[in-house]
């Protein structure tokens, strides 16, 4: 998973919290790369909706692994694919 777009996408984000646009609407997303960078946290709340993306990233393991918070993995990466920082 290390070679997808995903992870390029994922990996260009900028660490902190800050606001993106996905399907036309805005998030609150908050980022953080734990553990050297074994562990890529991240979390996102639509503002003004109820819409929630959240995931742990293990880039480190078995070429890259995600663990969605109770979510299907396909919602969390077509989040980081498509998400645009405002």
């Amino acid at each position: 998973m290390n070679e997808t777009t995903f992870y390029q996408k994922l990996h260009a984000l900028p660490n902190g919290a800050y606001d993106v646009c996905y399907r036309k609407k805005r998030y609150l997303l908050r980022k953080e790369s734990l553990l050297q960078g074994k562990l890529i946290k991240l979390y996102a709340k639509e503002l003004g909706g109820n819409d929630i993306v959240s995931g742990n990233y293990y880039p480190s393991i078995k070429n890259g692994t995600l663990k969605p918070c109770e979510m299907p993995e396909e919602k969390v990466i077509a989040f980081v694919e498509a998400a645009r920082v405002l």
